[in-house]
């Protein structure tokens, strides 16, 4: 046959180019977009056929209509090709032979496997392109074409690359599952998908595979993968179930893709998105986001970019989110029957119809039961029968989501693995007290045997029975062996990472004997207990409390009390308070108390070191009614039981403080946090942890009464020493440094509280991430910090590169709604801030939107009463005169001056803030007389409680000095504002903005700025 070859150009069609019918199975189509693209780029034109083989049209017919097509018909020889319909290999060799063998010509072939083939395939003569480099392969290719092989050069830059040579990975390819190659099907599904995500727009390109569980989603997106995984240079798998776990995995793209970071995930989250939405280094890639069956979770976190997103799902809400929606349904029957005939070769094509039938063409099912069924002595008709009859009665229905067949199908699939590795039995009993999808049974194995049941201790220490026991699941599709991280066949030997399907979990879950059940728990529980990293406070070591978390509600670990347990329980919703995990700590921390309330009593110790935790979750989210019920209860009950001095109720005590500022009892908390501090050094010394964060909060509640210079001295202490007793990036020492800046601003020293600040964001970016609830407040101070020291617009006498006050502002609101909600305490801060920013610089609509929607939100979360609504509302009078209503807004400033001074005195740097506005107003109203009164008044007070030269002082004075003016008494007025602008020069300097408008005679205006409690 060799020497009757033809070159491709003289087949006689008379086309302008040359053409090539590349004829390939769907399974390779990698292949066939390369061989494609080395063609093209000689000037051959190139039309792909894809193969299909209906099981009713005889094969000779099908070959027959492929002498039909183009030019040249190039076949991509592999066991695929043949398997499709499925075929014998009796019936290939028939139809090679009565339609290629007399014209081979049209025909030549590439072999892209090393498995057998039907011998009449020799009449293609194909040439093997396996085992061998791109530029190997090309010249064979080329060299059975009959064409010359001239090597091409390099793409240029900003061309469009070709796809990769199939038989080289993608440069950055990470947790994605073994290839599949019982695949069948879905190929106008694959082809759908690949066109929507090649035609989106640079951003836009999110594809969610939707359907129920169990119908292929994951195996969908896997097959798409290895079909058009070429043309990429990065893919990247990982399991979106958790919001933890999907930002852990996805963090761990950052090494890959050579980004520079530090170890925290949330920085090298935040560089992978950004690395990812730039392009740089790689604009070609592809992210799969698996069992996202949650969009609420996670969708902030999907990247954009000229990148492909994937998502498998069960939510179609998915649509909500920029992603365009393909439902993945059960097999259609022709695709069943294949899949079953290639699974089951022993099944007629009539069995597999009725198999089909019977398991409603659900494919995780099909698979499952169409392995041993070709292994087994029973026929379709028996399975059936037992299918319909049911295995016994005490088959349950798991949920409205899986059929009937599917649960009578898993009992007989178990009596099926008891027969042969009852291990296996064990091992997948074992499993489902992990949450589904990845199980870490490695923490397992690195149990100690002395805490292992004899019915497990020779399953988990034996390498061989443990082995067996995998093998035989994998045998019959009931896990898979992929983790999310690429594994070697030596991991996926010592069977590291389990894949556990929901379904297959619920349902094995459910038929387990209660000894088994107990047992196998307690098993669970102590794996974790003994993977608990044991600080939950060390960024370093969020990983692996991230992959702890899920498993919590699957092992029951609230219905023990193994102390080991129970303190994992503790580190747990100490990590999700110090992470910015609020509201899942706070789902944990409700089920815990309720059940060790039954489980333990409601006096017990552990119930009150419970409640610290738990109440410490919900202030972070503003929750200070229920914290100081909580808190009072705890701290009576301790100090009752054990006295005052017990460390227990000075915690409790400490709680409390916190939550009555929340509540805005300053005064009160003043004085117990004075208390608590006392007794903790009495009892520990200066040094230790629990006397500096006392000391810590003394200093809250005392910025929170505007007693700045006595916060400062309290922060600088608390800094100084948790420097040296833990350490400069612990993030207590952090904390510490934005606290130190934040009293550095209100005193008005600007510059070094922005020096400060500055150093803070840049390492507490590296050891908390960007998102976290720690780092936002950072950047809002430093926003602030710039604001006050005058910064306004990019450039100037300041690089490029440093973060301008209302790009920070923007930037820390947008992060705060997304991660931590709208309504959250730290988000109210930071939209009240970017109000006041927003009103000053001319936004005037988003300025009042902002505010009204903070107004109203304090209102219900704090009441009438509390300052920090009194604030609140003075700021939206502000907006209101700037909207011409002039009146609204001088009656809701008096009510606000009135109400901050009930609140916390007449002498509260915020009373005097609200005094300078409300002598603005006076004045606009026309009561001049009044507002000089007021304006004179608050200057006293203002010089007694901050000093001359601060700014909100100096504010004063020059409101004071305007209105003298309006008075007509010009003398007083010059002098008083000579005196004032003559501070302002030497305290802000002569070209701030504070100075600068002062001169203009532009009356001044102060914003409040809540605080943290």
């Amino acid at each position: 046959m060799s020497g009757a070859r033809t070159p491709v150009g003289t087949t006689g069609r008379g086309a302008a180019r040359q053409a090539v019918t590349i004829h390939f199975a769907g399974f390779n189509r990698a292949w066939a977009a390369w061989i494609g693209d080395r063609l093209e780029r000689r000037g051959l034109r190139v039309v792909y056929l894809r193969w299909d083989s209906p099981a009713d049209v005889p094969l000779v017919d099908l070959l027959r209509d492929l002498e039909l097509a183009e030019g040249r018909i190039l076949i991509v020889v592999s066991e695929w090709y043949f398997q499709l319909g499925p075929r014998t290999q009796e019936e290939w060799n028939t139809a090679l032979r009565e339609v290629v063998a007399p014209d081979p010509s049209r025909f030549a072939a590439v072999s892209v496997t090393t498995a057998s083939v039907p011998a009449a395939t020799a009449v293609l003569a194909p040439v093997d392109l396996t085992n061998m480099g791109a530029e190997e392969a090309e010249r064979r290719l080329l060299d059975r074409l009959d064409l010359p092989f001239e090597p091409q050069p390099d793409t240029p830059d900003g061309a469009r690359r070709g796809p990769r040579f199939p038989a080289a990975m993608p440069e950055v390819w990470g947790g994605v599952p073994r290839r599949n190659t019982r695949f069948t099907g879905r190929e106008s599904l694959l082809n759908d998908a690949y066109h929507l995500l090649q035609g989106a727009e640079p951003g836009a390109g999110v594809v969610t595979l939707h359907g129920m569980s169990g119908v292929g989603k994951t195996q969908t997106a896997a097959e798409y993968v290895y079909r058009f995984g070429s043309e990429y240079d990065v893919v990247w798998w990982v399991n979106a179930e958790k919001r933890v776990t999907y930002r852990r995995l996805l963090a761990e793209l950052a090494p890959k893709l050579g980004l520079q970071t530090g170890q925290e995930y949330g920085e090298r989250l935040r560089s992978v998105r950004d690395s990812l939405r730039r392009g740089d280094p790689y604009g070609r890639w592809l992210l799969i986001l698996d069992g996202a069956d949650e969009p609420d979770q996670i969708w902030d976190l999907v990247p954009t970019g000229p990148g492909h997103v994937i998502i498998t799902s069960r939510n179609p809400e998915w649509t909500e989110h920029n992603s365009k929606l393909l439902e993945v349904p059960v097999y259609a029957r022709d695709e069943s029957v294949a899949f079953i005939r290639r699974r089951a070769p022993r099944l007629s094509e009539g069995e597999a119809d009725q198999l089909a039938d019977a398991l409603e063409d659900l494919p995780l099912l099909l698979d499952q039961t169409a392995r041993w069924l070709n292994d087994s002595d029973l026929s379709v008709r028996q399975y059936i029968a037992l299918l319909d009859g049911g295995i016994d009665s005490d088959v349950v229905k798991v949920s409205a989501d899986f059929p009937l067949a599917f649960q009578t199908a898993w009992s007989i699939l178990l009596n099926k693995l008891r027969e042969t590795v009852p291990e296996s039995v064990d091992l997948l009993r074992l499993c489902t007290f992990f949450a589904p999808g990845f199980i870490p049974v490695r923490l397992l194995r690195e149990m100690s045997s002395d805490e292992l049941p004899e019915q497990l201790a020779g399953l988990l220490n034996d390498p061989l029975l443990w082995n067996k026991a995998i093998n035989q699941l994998r045998q019959y599709s009931v896990v898979r062996l992929e983790s999310h991280e690429a594994v070697g066949d030596e991991g996926a030997g010592s069977g590291e990472s389990l894949y556990l399907h929901r379904m297959v979990h619920q349902i094995v879950h459910k038929d387990m004997p209660d000894a088994d059940r107990k047992e196998f728990i307690d098993v669970v529980r102590l794996a974790l207990a003994a993977a608990d990293p044991r600080r939950p406070t060390d960024p370093d070591l969020w990983p692996g409390y991230a992959e702890i978390v899920p498993h919590l509600k699957y092992a029951d670990v609230l219905q023990t009390q193994e102390p080991t347990v129970q303190r994992l329980v503790f580190n747990c919703l100490r990590y999700m308070y110090f992470s910015g995990e609020y509201v899942a700590g706070i789902k944990l921390g409700e089920r815990a108390m309720k059940a060790w309330r039954e489980l333990l009593g409601p006096t017990h110790p552990r119930i009150w070191e419970l409640t610290y935790h738990y109440t410490n979750l919900l202030r972070a989210v503003g929750d200070y009614a229920a914290t100081e019920a909580l808190s009072r209860a705890a701290a009576e009950h301790l100090k009752a039981e054990r006295g005052p001095q017990d460390l227990e109720h000075l915690r409790a005590a400490a709680g409390l403080a916190a939550d009555l500022r929340g509540l805005g009892r300053y005064d009160e908390a003043l004085e117990l946090s004075q208390w608590v501090l006392v007794a903790y050094r009495d009892l520990l010394g200066d040094q230790d942890s629990r006397s500096l964060n006392s000391l810590n909060n003394l200093a809250v509640s005392l910025r929170l009464l505007g007693r700045y210079p006595e916060a400062l001295e309290h922060d600088r202490r608390t800094m100084e020493s948790r420097r040296l007793l833990l350490r400069a990036r612990h993030p207590w020492t952090l904390g510490s440094e934005i606290s130190y800046a934040i009293d550095l601003r209100l005193l008005g020293r600007y510059a070094e509280a922005e020096s400060i600040q500055a150093k803070n964001v840049r390492e507490i970016r590296l050891v908390m991430g960007r998102d976290n609830p720690q780092t936002l407040k950072a950047e809002h101070n430093l926003a602030l910090c710039r604001y006050r020291l005058g910064e306004r617009d990019r450039g100037r006498d300041r690089g490029a590169e440093r973060e301008e006050p209302g790009e920070l502002l923007s930037s820390v609101l947008e992060r705060g709604e997304r991660v931590l909600g709208e309504t959250h305490p730290l988000t109210l801060i930071f939209a009240t801030a970017q109000s006041c920013y927003a009103r000053e610089h001319g936004d005037i609509d988003r300025a009042r939107e902002l505010s009204e929607a903070v107004v109203a939100r304090y209102e219900v979360m704090l009441g009438d009463e509390h300052p920090f609504v009194a604030g609140a509302r003075a700021n939206q009078a502000l907006i209101l005169r700037n909207v011409g209503e002039r009146e609204a807004g001088h009656v809701l400033l008096e009510q606000a001056l009135a109400a901050m001074t009930d609140a916390v005195g007449e002498h509260h740097p915020w009373t005097l803030g609200c005094a300078l506005n409300a002598s603005a107003l006076r004045n606009i109203v026309g009561d001049t007389e009044s507002a000089a009164e007021l304006s004179h008044d608050t200057v006293g007070r203002a010089v007694e409680t901050l000093g001359r030269t601060h700014p909100l002082t100096l504010s004063a004075r020059i409101a004071h000095a305007a209105d003298l003016r309006g008075l007509r008494d010009r003398r007083q007025a010059e002098k008083v504002e000579q005196e004032a602008l003559s501070d302002l020069d030497a305290t802000l300097g002569s070209k701030h903005p504070h100075t600068v408008s002062a001169r203009s005679r532009n009356r001044p205006y102060w914003d409040f700025e809540p605080q943290v409690i």
